[in-house]
């Protein structure tokens, strides 16, 4: 099990991961969009071998840096163009017709430059040989498996959400439209290496259904097919096997250092194409040049370029004079088309040609500056979008400025070209050379983009300098691809024939460059109103659609056969790309400022994006942790339980999430369908989770292995150490950007579309479902992550969620016992605190000294104490003393043994006088252990002033002890006298407390007398409790105010009675007597002082009370306004402040503390079930509100019919009666009657008199 092998995950988990998914229910044949799936499968099988080959050279050794960093260029490459293809051309035309998709699939895109610059970064270490290799090759690892989690859960979400919308809602030809696109907007370079690629990837099957796939896809003109047909069914996966035809002997070669240095970017080295083509031309520099092809060719492009440039610089100029109705948006189109044409023209420049004349000049011993315009078009390009996104007013200005500046540069440029490069390279190779050079040039191009720049050429050129071209093309034996050259001569004939003017050439083109305007930005927003468009308006809107959907509805051009998308390659070639505007925060993105923003302007749902500080913190130690374990495995219990609980509080968090917050957001009509992908993280990211949990098992059981395989365990135990980094980086990864995507596109979203009670109204249900114990587990979590500002904010919000609730009053209750508790744990660390500062001394002076000086010491010699006590703990206890002797340290075979006896007693008498015996029985141990106790004291007390400092110097002369340890003895031995003295005092009442006579109920009850079962007829419980107001022992709080005239406070009961050994001591879940240790019950509340043995009881942190149930989250809720817990299935009900508050209107007992189950009525006031149940027998109204209290329909056509059956005397006919009707609300008229009045607006007989 290495880290390149597959994680060792669980059945459940294994085949959650690998599950079907949701568009395999459809065909390739039938769904043509489906081919980008089949891009995915692509994708997964090439991380899967990436990582596997990765983890072979970490635990073989193997050198494969050169093969990991080759592999990973090409899948950058490739990658790159599937996602600028989702961007621009699939969810452009998504968006459309179902709203609030592709942002956040977008954002997902932009995340994964940042992990492939770390995985590019790691590999150039280790190709540097730079540090320690092993940790530089875990690295690796980690960085490709955190790739591979984060590109193949990116792919499964789309899977799930975005593919089966898009073939609901496009037609199959549609779908082939758009995935023609996406062909025609790659580098025809690229299209040769991707398609070969992909279907080696896949099964013979699959292969065979992307073949025929792309035959529906591809238009049915001949030369296209033969085209595609050509890539699909190349094995060799290069188009450039074919150069060994033209020089003999010559193999592909991978990447060499000379190429690395020239390389640019590592997109365009990525294949090994250039490597290849490169090496070849190396072989043919030198046969002698007899022409000019080279050249002449250049120098009629460059031409046409600065051609078309000088004449939209004269069509600004002439904008100004209206009546040569110039068109400005025509101009925009062919500006960007050229911009496009000069930025694939500077690539081919410094791929093909560039390195070509490097090589010859290192050769005559010469050099030369090298100048592009690459960045200049770029900026050019940039400015021009952005430009025409905003519509200045000094639009053209700028432009005309900008386009000026342009030209001259792009003059500039090509004069050395055709001065310094071309020549030297025409000189130097020959024709064939030359040739190559041309041809390959073109496969820069998009084939999209490559049929506009051959048409709008043809279209520049004389008779002459057309033939020339024509001629070129038509030397298919020089050419690899002999349909692609085909193909290029096709399109020429057609553009040079002019069977298509210039003008209507533009206009087709107007599609593919033209980029939106603001009207177009502000009319996408608006269309966002719901999830999906209505066809019809879609179809009147054609010309403000995107880019992609009015390509589908064009009329049929020629040029509309192969849709080029500028904005796809622009993502890919031009850095710092546009994305289209959101209405962001503006403090976002820096830490300080919204950090700033949150304490200036702070807003309920702000809560949940605290949280989100606090688990970013968490993910941060998952990862260091997980590095830890590596080298600590005492570790693991400390990181498995921290990391339990950030599981278990990110569960609660994504289902508060999934189940209320987004719902609300999905409820506002401009935001449906924003948040499924979320919920689809949520989902998946706790599959992580779970790997996680099941890596830390697998690793808790490697520690348990025996030592004599100890080899074997290590191993292991470092793979799964491994693994886990390999899951907790990827954890991290993908968490951190779910939160990041969070905050950038919903956390305004939440700000600005709710107001402050409707965000208060969601916190409070998220967290109305959250218990009291997962408050105290949370709560001190989330303190710990943020700066005391931030934890007053939280405190201030959630404070003011709650303000209707008793939260306050538990949130007091519990911090106290909560920082007791601390403190105690807090004192316990040091280990010379651990024992009674009394015990301590105790131990030293006498158990710990010799007889000599134990008797010098103290004049009561110890054995006294055991002599009382054995005295005391052996005297018989009733008639069946001889039968039933209580011994000390007995415990559960003497309880057997009572038990067995009680069993065989028989009659009143019988039972009484055995609990008699056995409270007898404990009370002499209770007075043997407190007499034991009292002799210790008055042992210290009778020590002199003179004892006291003989001891102290025998402590300080002591050599056994430390500084530290010396000091606590001689301080605790000097205050031992006041301590022992205080002690006596306070055990007196202890002692007389004993006494059953002394207080009342000092005794055992029974819920179930035959069969023994501690509690009473309330409770299942294993204690009594003392009232302080009356100082008796009762079983529960009920049973003392049904027995007693008063009502006892639970905040004031400290002391409870075990049931077992009868001794009073503090409230807990367990007896505090050592020799007893029993169970008080199941269920335990503190705050409550509640104990019960049977039932499904929890504690609500908002009423402050146990109530019977399984608990908020998972049957109830609380609703903060009702304050009050509600089933699950009242989530949507009529809230009313405080309804629990009040009395029952029937029996008048106070609702919110009553023991009786509550109906919650439609009106939103409550009463008893029962008196429900009673009162609805002769009425069907709300005693307080008189609303119905369900649908009386059915009685109410009951009086129709009877009121239809009476006739009214005459003189009350025609008589009405003003009424105010108490179902709706609203006054009318009602035809006179002495007992039934219907109201005209809801026909309810719910009426009454005004």
């Amino acid at each position: 099990m290495g880290v390149g092998d597959p994680l060792p995950l669980p059945p459940e988990i294994a085949s959650t991961s690998s599950s079907a998914s949701v568009v395999n229910a459809y065909r390739l044949s039938d769904s043509p969009i489906l081919l980008f799936v089949y891009f995915h499968k692509a994708f997964r099988a090439q991380l899967a071998e990436l990582h596997r080959l990765a983890g072979d050279v970490v635990w073989t050794g193997s050198d494969l840096a050169v093969e990991l960093r080759r592999k990973f260029d090409f899948f950058k490459l490739v990658y790159k163009y599937h996602s600028a293809a989702e961007d621009e051309v699939i969810f452009s035309a998504l968006d459309t017709r179902v709203k609030n998709i592709a942002f956040n699939y977008s954002l997902e895109h932009d995340a994964t430059d940042d992990l492939f610059t770390s995985v590019f970064h790691w590999l150039h270490v280790l190709e540097e040989e730079k540090g320690n290799i092993a940790d530089v090759l875990r690295e690796v690892v980690l960085c490709i498996g955190t790739i591979q989690s984060s590109i193949c859960q990116h792919m499964h979400k789309e899977e799930r959400q975005v593919f089966p919308l898009l073939i609901e809602n496009f037609s199959s030809q549609e779908q082939a439209l758009l995935v023609w696109q996406f062909i025609c907007s790659v580098p025809v370079m690229v299209l040769e290496e991707i398609f070969p690629w992909m279907t080696s990837l896949l099964s013979p099957k699959e292969k065979s259904e992307v073949e025929n796939c792309m035959k529906q896809v591809v238009p049915k003109e001949v030369s296209l097919q033969l085209v595609m047909n050509s890539w699909l069914i190349d094995d060799s996966r290069s188009s450039f096997t074919a150069l060994t035809k033209i020089v003999k002997g010559v193999q592909s070669v991978e990447v060499s250092e000379n190429m690395k240095n020239t390389s640019s970017s590592q997109e365009d080295s990525s294949s090994g194409l250039f490597q290849r083509f490169w090496q070849w031309s190396k072989m043919s520099f030198s046969s002698p040049n007899t022409g000019n092809t080279l050249v002449h060719g250049i120098r009629l492009w460059h031409n046409a370029i600065k051609r078309d440039l000088v004449d939209i610089q004269k069509g600004l100029c002439q904008l100004k004079f209206p009546s040569l109705s110039l068109d400005l948006n025509l101009l925009v189109v062919r500006l960007n088309f050229l911009a496009d044409v000069l930025i694939f023209y500077g690539n081919a420049f410094k791929k093909f040609f560039y390195p070509v004349f490097e090589e010859m000049m290192d050769q005559q011993h010469s050099s030369t500056s090298r100048f592009t315009i690459d960045d200049h078009v770029e900026n050019f390009k940039r400015s021009l979008d952005l430009e025409t996104r905003k519509g200045s007013d000094n639009f053209v200005v700028t432009l005309q400025r900008k386009l000026e500046s342009l030209i001259l540069t792009v003059a500039k440029q090509f004069s050395v070209e055709e001065t310094e490069v071309f020549p030297i390279i025409s000189n130097n190779c020959n024709i064939e050379m030359q040739r190559q050079l041309l041809y390959r040039s073109l496969h820069v191009l998009p084939l999209g983009l490559l049929k506009c720049v051959v048409m709008w050429f043809s279209a520049q050129l004389s008779e002459d300098e057309s033939q020339s071209i024509i001629h070129f093309l038509s030397l298919e034996d020089s050419f690899s691809n002999k349909s692609f050259a085909n193909l290029l001569l096709q399109w020429f004939r057609f553009g040079y024939s002019g069977k298509t003017s210039v003008e209507s050439f533009w206009n087709e083109l107007s599609f593919m460059f033209k980029p939106k305007s603001p009207f177009e930005e502000e009319q996408h927003t608006e269309e966002a109103s719901g999830s999906f468009a209505n066809q019809s308006h879609l179809q009147g809107n054609k010309d403000k659609s995107s880019t992609c959907f009015q390509s589908m509805h064009l009329h049929a051009g020629y040029m509309n056969e192969t849709p080029y998308s500028s904005a796809m390659n622009q993502q890919i070639l031009i850095p710092g790309k546009l994305k289209p505007f959101q209405q962001l925060p503006g403090f976002f993105g820096d830490p300080e400022a919204v950090y700033d923003h949150l304490m200036k302007d702070l807003k309920p749902i702000d809560l949940i994006f605290l949280f989100h500080k606090a688990m970013k913190k968490d993910l941060d130690y998952l990862v260091s942790g997980s590095a830890r374990l590596a080298a600590d495995c005492s570790f693991l219990g400390e990181f498995h339980q921290r990391f339990h609980l950030i599981k278990f509080l990110y569960q609660i968090h994504s289902d508060a999430e999934d189940e209320i917050a987004f719902p609300a957001l999905e409820a506002k009509g401009k935001l449906q369908n924003i948040s499924q992908s979320y919920s689809i993280d949520h989902e998946l990211e706790v599959e992580h989770l779970d790997k996680v949990s099941f890596l830390l098992n697998e690793m808790a059981e490697v520690s348990t292995i025996n030592s004599n395989v100890l080899d074997h365990r290590n191993l292991k135990y470092e793979k799964l150490c491994m693994s886990l980094q390999d899951v907790c980086k990827s954890i991290h990864r993908l968490l951190s950007e779910h939160l990041h995507r969070e905050e950038t596109e919903l956390w305004c979203l939440f700000r600005n579309c709710f107001t402050i009670e409707e965000q208060e109204k969601i916190i409070a249900c998220m967290l109305g479902r959250m218990s009291g114990e997962i408050l105290q587990d949370m709560i001190p979590w989330l303190m710990e992550s943020l700066v005391p500002d931030e934890q007053h904010a939280v405190m201030s919000l959630w404070r003011q969620a709650t303000r209707k609730t008793m939260f306050g009053e538990w949130l007091t209750e519990w911090y106290n016992s909560h920082v007791v508790r601390e403190e105690t744990v807090e004192a316990n660390k040091d280990l010379s605190e651990d024992a009674d500062p009394l015990d301590v001394v105790w131990k030293y002076l006498f158990e710990g000294a010799d007889d000599e000086d134990r008797g010098s010491i103290c004049s009561k010699p110890l054995e006294f104490l055991e002599t009382d006590l054995k005295g005391l703990m052996n005297k018989p206890i009733g008639k069946d003393a001889h039968n039933n002797k209580v011994e000390f340290g007995y415990k559960e075979e003497k309880h057997r043994e009572i038990s067995e006896s009680k069993k065989v007693c028989t009659g009143a008498t019988e039972e009484r006088r055995y609990n008699e015996q056995t409270a007898q029985a404990f009370q002499v141990y209770q007075k043997s252990n407190q007499s034991s106790q009292r002799s210790k004291y008055e042992c210290l007390l009778s020590m002199s002033q003179e004892d006291v400092e003989a001891t102290i110097r025998r402590i300080s002369r002591d050599s056994s002890l430390d500084p530290q340890k010396k000091s606590f003895i001689m301080q605790n031995l000097l205050m031992s006298r006041w301590i022992a003295t205080q002690r006596i005092h306070n055990l007196e009442p202890s002692i007389i407390s004993s006494n059953r006579e002394e207080v009342p109920g000092q005794n055992p009850s029974y819920r179930d007398p035959h069969k023994l079962i501690f509690g009473c007829k309330h409770y299942k419980r294993s204690c009594k409790l003392l009232a302080p107001c009356c100082n008796q022992l009762f079983t529960c709080i009920r049973c003392h105010d049904e027995e007693a005239d008063h009502s006892v406070d639970r905040k004031q009961i400290t002391k409870m009675m075990c049931m077992k050994c009868l001794i009073i001591q503090p409230v807990g879940a367990t007896c505090s007597n050592t020799s007893c240790n029993w169970s008080m019950g199941k269920y335990y509340c503190k705050i409550c002082k509640l104990f019960d043995d049977e039932r499904e009881i929890y504690h609500c942190p908002y009423c402050n009370l146990c109530r019977l149930g399984k608990g908020l989250g998972i049957e109830y809720f609380h609703c903060m306004k009702c304050n009050a817990c509600m089933s699950r299935l009242l989530i949507e009900h009529v809230c009313r402040e405080k309804c629990l508050e009040d009395n029952c209107p029937i029996c008048h007992e106070y609702t919110f503390t009553s023991n009786s189950p509550v109906k919650a009525l439609p009106c939103g006031h409550v009463m008893h079930s029962t008196c429900f149940q009673e009162y609805t027998c002769s009425h069907y109204t709300c005693p307080i509100c008189s609303k119905s209290l369900g649908d009386m329909q059915v009685y109410f056509r009951m009086l129709d019919a009877l009121l239809a059956e009476q006739k009214m005397p005459d003189e009350y006919s025609n008589q009405t009666q003003v009424i105010l009707c108490n179902d709706c609300g609203r006054k009318g008229n009602a035809s006179y009657h002495w007992l039934y009045h219907k109201c005209s607006s809801c026909a309810s007989y719910n009426t009454r008199l005004v």
